[in-house]
């Protein structure tokens, strides 16, 4: 059997970041983990080729070389999913879909024309997909039950091409204790977080150290401190195996607030080099917060536990959304000033989306407030999917004004210069030190190679181009650069990244300002249309 594995491309949206990858040469953010470990659990025979559509394009070899198409999808793929199911089908190939959106919507990928749709996780639902294949069997293949993850495989990152990626992927849990009623991470994985063990994550980074990989790598857990005790454990693995190898790799990841209460975990994050969370903040107001139960950001002091990441020498990207019930006039205000007050320089800033099954989901369902196509999650420029609880067009309208105001260049790269001039000086890394041999009697390469040295350094020289040359912003580049290189120089590589990233965002706010006006100007359409067809009911 030869299995095409395809990534469809991820529309446009807060996460792309294609000028900051670019700059060092790489096509995309990040490989797509769910593909490479279902690869891990085909069988051996197989031959297997990966199309991730965010690097390259699908090519006419692959579609006459591949027996089976397997597709997996996030929810802002949902449109390039169903293409490609309706194009394998066109050209008579077998077709399986798996992924977020599929597990929770199967309904639109059998339409399209899948012939197998698999719900759940692949540990436990391949195997069964596989004997339906034996059996001549199609249609959807489903388990429940969640599976120990002490059973999953190695991904197969022998299937990328390294240099696609700005940064490796690894899971080293999934689920979250907590229950915000937005996510849908509860519906997904559990509300009981499961994990592998350290000595299976430290596998998974040999086996990329092995393959070449350098840089950084993003623990995409739900909540990697979802439990200490395992977060603790793993850290304290980690850290004497990345000395071992010369620190070949730096590591983000996602946590909850209360880290930031927790002065000895965030001491093993830094020694273990993990020196980035991304963080559910969402909302400055507690009525907010508690309709949303995101009781942990109440429980938990915001800008105290924030600052205490930032001062300990671990930076935030945070999340924030307009759109949720109980939220009163001016919430996209509240969050500017709140995001000044603490110099957060990312922060992925959205409108908020009913998560298809999450509670938030269940409760608009039961109170007749989904809307139509509800499973068309947009991403940074979706409209609402549900009916709000306060005006739709001052929702969207502060959505826009605060993006405005968050991603104006200036206003970007002082906050940027604020949050790492205050932030404590990073530790050096550790020395290089040869690991064990290779297959073949070879010694990789300690720590950061030449070849990666050079690549960081034409990087950087693009970098300088692009902010450093050309906008009218340079000046303040250049004055920031060289304040930080004499105040913080242990940070300045931190910045300058983070100025690079600003590039995206500029463009994307004037992507929310364009698509944001037309669902406004929609919105004006429809409202006297609404209140004639109110007058008309009456009457």
């Amino acid at each position: 059997m030869r299995a095409l594995l395809v990534c469809p491309e991820f529309p446009l949206s807060f996460w792309s970041f294609r000028k900051a990858v670019r700059f060092r040469g790489n096509k995309t953010t990040n490989p797509p983990l769910g593909l490479l470990t279902v690869a891990a659990l085909l069988p051996l025979e197989w031959e297997l080729r990966l199309a991730d559509l965010n690097a390259r394009k699908l090519t006419e070899d692959d579609w006459q070389w591949a027996d089976l198409i397997l597709i997996s999808a996030m929810y802002i793929q949902r449109a390039g999913l169903l293409a490609l199911v309706r194009e394998a089908k066109h050209r008579g190939k077998t077709v399986v879909v798996e992924g977020p959106h599929p597990t929770s919507l199967p309904g639109a990928a059998l339409e399209a024309g899948s012939d197998f749709v698999v719900r759940g996780e692949g540990e436990n639902t391949i195997p069964l997909l596989l004997e339906a294949m034996r059996d001549g069997k199609t249609g959807v293949i489903e388990n429940d039950e969640r599976p120990d993850l002490t059973t999953s495989p190695i991904p197969r990152f022998d299937l990328l091409r390294l240099s696609d990626y700005d940064t490796m992927t690894i899971q080293t849990s999934r689920g979250c204790p907590f229950d915000c009623e937005f996510c849908d991470v509860v519906n997904l994985f559990g509300r009981k977080p499961r994990y592998k063990t350290p000595q299976q994550v430290i596998a998974e980074l040999e086996s990329l150290y092995r393959l070449g990989a350098r840089g950084a790598v993003f623990f995409c857990d739900d909540n990697f401190i979802g439990s200490k005790p395992h977060a603790r454990a793993l850290l304290q693995e980690l850290t004497p195996w990345l000395k071992s190898r010369g620190g070949p790799f730096g590591f983000l990841t996602q946590a909850s607030v209360n880290l930031g209460q927790d002065l000895e975990m965030i001491h093993l994050l830094t020694k273990a080099n993990l020196r980035k969370v991304f963080i559910g903040i969402e909302s400055p107001d507690d009525q907010v917060l508690k309709t949303s139960r995101k009781h942990q950001n109440i429980k938990n002091p915001l800008v105290e536990s924030l600052n205490n990441l930032k001062n300990n020498g671990v930076a935030v990207m945070g999340s924030f959304i307009i759109g949720l019930d109980g939220e009163t006039k001016g919430a996209g205000e509240r969050i500017c000033a709140f995001i000044d007050q603490t110099d957060i320089p990312v922060a992925m800033l959205g409108v908020l989306q009913a998560a298809p099954f999450s509670s938030l989901w269940n409760r608009l369902e039961r109170e007749g407030r989904l809307r139509g196509d509800v499973g068309d999650d947009g991403g940074t420029f979706a409209a609402l999917n549900y009916e709000p609880d306060r005006p739709e067009a001052e929702i969207m309208q502060e959505y826009v004004d605060a993006w405005d105001y968050l991603y104006e260049p200036s206003r970007y790269l002082a906050r940027a210069y604020r949050y790492y001039l205050a932030m404590q000086p990073a530790h050096r890394p550790p020395r290089s030190a040869p690991g064990p041999p290779l297959p073949g009697g070879r010694v990789p390469p300690p720590g950061i190679s030449w070849r990666s040295q050079l690549k960081e350094a034409q990087a950087f020289g693009k970098i300088l181009w692009s902010i450093g040359v050309r906008p009218s912003y340079r000046r303040q580049f250049w004055t920031q650069l060289i304040g930080m290189l004499r105040q913080n120089p242990s940070r300045f590589i931190d910045y300058v990244v983070t100025c690079a990233m600003g590039e995206d965002l500029y463009h994307l706010r004037q992507e929310v300002r364009d698509k944001v006006a037309a669902i406004i100007k929609a919105l004006a359409r429809e409202a006297p249309a609404a209140e004639s067809r109110g007058r008309a009911a009456a009457q």
